[in-house]
């Protein structure tokens, strides 16, 4: 086993947006767990320590303040900035200011949760983060713990723990899997509800109590399919809601038999999304 070393372009001028493959996850349908690591699935934001700098999934620099990632491995570490449970708004505020406020950063910490680097299958990387984070002495750097479940009960159960505290749901790693790039089965997320996200092209007017409001947002997904998103919205954000083009997060329960998302609603603008692949 050995660490990828890193070359090009990218290593030499950080400020480039440069993405590093990023495996996705696909939903959690019963299979059996026996050969899965899980984890609790932190609602913060998704970022990639190239070995020097911080950045988003899709390659752009997060301005994080030297003194956050000061003296962190130069290893490719996948991860996500956070900072509790139910804090996903003050990590988007904080990540997405081109000037770090200081104060808001040392909220935060980097979970770390796979070193895609690491030529071995997922048990072995997990062992190996772990093992590379023992030794660090920042405070901002944390490694995910990932443990193993005898049974879809256990998860269930496990599941039903974190939602009721606050949790947002469980992360499934393959045990035996090697790291690939975009979405597959090595990778599944387990939440109480389905979520995804959309584009705003438009509005219905409010009726009723929401007259002169906001009655709903028009959306269209990566595939072109386009529907209303209604429920969800604070009254605030009926007076201001999102701008057309800005993207945003919404959680449903399955699909109708036209393949429209059922029951959507709203969750929150992912402020800084600028395409599907973000």
């Amino acid at each position: 086993m050995r660490v990828l070393p890193f070359l090009g372009a990218c290593a030499l001028f950080p400020t480039l947006v440069c993405a590093k493959p990023v495996q996705l996850a696909q939903t959690y349908e019963d299979q059996l767990v026996d050969n899965f690591l899980v984890s609790e699935k932190l609602d913060g934001i998704r970022a990639i320590w190239d070995g020097e700098v911080l950045k988003t999934r899709n390659g752009h620099l997060i301005n994080a303040p030297s003194w956050f990632t000061h003296g962190w491995p130069d290893v490719w570490l996948d991860g996500e900035l956070w900072a509790g449970r139910n804090q996903f708004s003050l990590v988007q505020k904080t990540v997405l200011d081109y000037q770090p406020n200081h104060d808001d950063w040392r909220k935060l910490q980097y979970y770390v949760f796979d070193a895609p680097g690491y030529s071995g299958e997922f048990a072995a990387r997990a062992d190996f983060y772990h093992t590379l984070l023992s030794d660090q002495t920042s405070t901002y750097l944390k490694g995910v713990e990932q443990r193993s479940v005898d049974s879809n009960e256990d998860l269930y159960a496990w599941l039903d723990r974190v939602v009721d505290t606050g949790g947002e749901g469980l992360m499934l790693h393959r045990k035996d899997a090697r790291f690939q790039d975009g979405r597959s089965d090595a990778l599944l997320k387990l939440k109480p509800y389905m979520d995804s996200e959309a584009q705003v092209i438009g509005y219905t007017p409010g009726k009723g109590k929401y007259q002169g409001l906001v009655g709903a947002l028009e959306v269209r997904l990566a595939d072109g399919k386009e529907f209303r998103i209604g429920s969800g919205l604070t009254d605030e954000q009926r007076a201001a809601p999102p701008a057309v083009g800005a993207f945003v997060t919404y959680k449903y329960q399955g699909f109708t038999v036209t393949g429209l998302p059922r029951f959507a609603t709203f969750v929150r603008e992912r402020k800084g999304m600028r395409a599907f692949s973000e």
